[in-house]
């Protein structure tokens, strides 16, 4: 990506980062700078309706874009730390400038590498891993193969758990989706695609999921209360899309 032209645009009190002018990296309510904008990044963060807090203890973020996923973190869970790792410096300059990313190395922990290099070598373990890295064609590159699954289940803890942004319009969708259930033996679900057409793909490192959808829309209001965001919509598709096993979410 590095030489390749980042733009910012604004529309309608939204503020945008692209890649290239069709590809939209991120976005930020201005006037909101810390919520979730785009509907892929509040689904991304549905695995707090799939484990019981205090979690995630820590999580690592592949990908930086715009620092929606970092933001709300930080602002929305303050006992998380944050591990955020992006291939481009510029990426991180200009979230700070220009999308409010938090100055606070204690807690927010930016490193320039590459997401593939990184989970290779980095030694620690994660409750939550975060997988959001794109160029400007839309291709994830070494971030979607099943090596690079197998090093993130490395580095999940027992309770932890792995999203990752697919596009669920990419022709290379399904194979996406078993290269993640490759590398976790099928304990993996993909929820469907959102209206962006993006689908998030979870797997786990240890403990099942296994919950009620009643269980899950009760989850789904207390973290509304908590923290703002609403996942409720995305609860209501799994059932009404079919992907719920006896009103169970189970893999």
């Amino acid at each position: 990506m590095r030489g390749d032209s980042i733009e910012i645009s604004e529309q309608g009190g939204v503020r945008y980062l692209h890649f290239s002018v069709e590809w939209v990296q991120g976005a930020m309510r201005i006037r909101q700078p810390n919520v979730l904008e785009l509907a892929y990044t509040r689904e991304m963060m549905t695995g707090l309706l799939l484990r019981e807090p205090p979690w995630p203890r820590n999580a690592l973020l592949i990908g930086l874009g715009a620092g929606s996923l970092p933001k709300f973190i930080y602002h929305q869970l303050p006992d998380t730390r944050i591990t955020v790792v992006e291939a481009d410096p510029r990426v991180e300059t200009i979230a700070r400038l220009h999308f409010s990313l938090p100055d606070d190395p204690f807690r927010l922990r930016v490193a320039i590498d590459d997401g593939a290099r990184f989970m290779l070598l980095d030694g620690e373990s994660y409750d939550y891993i975060l997988i959001d890295g794109f160029d400007k064609y839309g291709k994830a590159g070494a971030l979607d193969t099943e090596p690079f699954y197998r090093a993130c289940r490395a580095r999940l803890t027992s309770a932890g758990l792995l999203s990752v942004n697919l596009l669920g319009h990419n022709r290379g969708f399904v194979a996406s989706k078993d290269r993640i259930a490759a590398a976790f033996d099928d304990r993996a679900f993909v929820f469907p695609s959102c209206d962006s057409g993006n689908a998030i793909a979870f797997a786990r490192g240890g403990a099942p999921v296994d919950i009620t959808f009643k269980e899950l829309l009760a989850r789904a209001r207390t973290t509304l209360r908590q923290t703002g965001l609403d996942l409720a919509s995305t609860v209501r598709r799994l059932q009404t899309e079919g992907c719920l096993i006896g009103n169970r979410l189970v893999f």
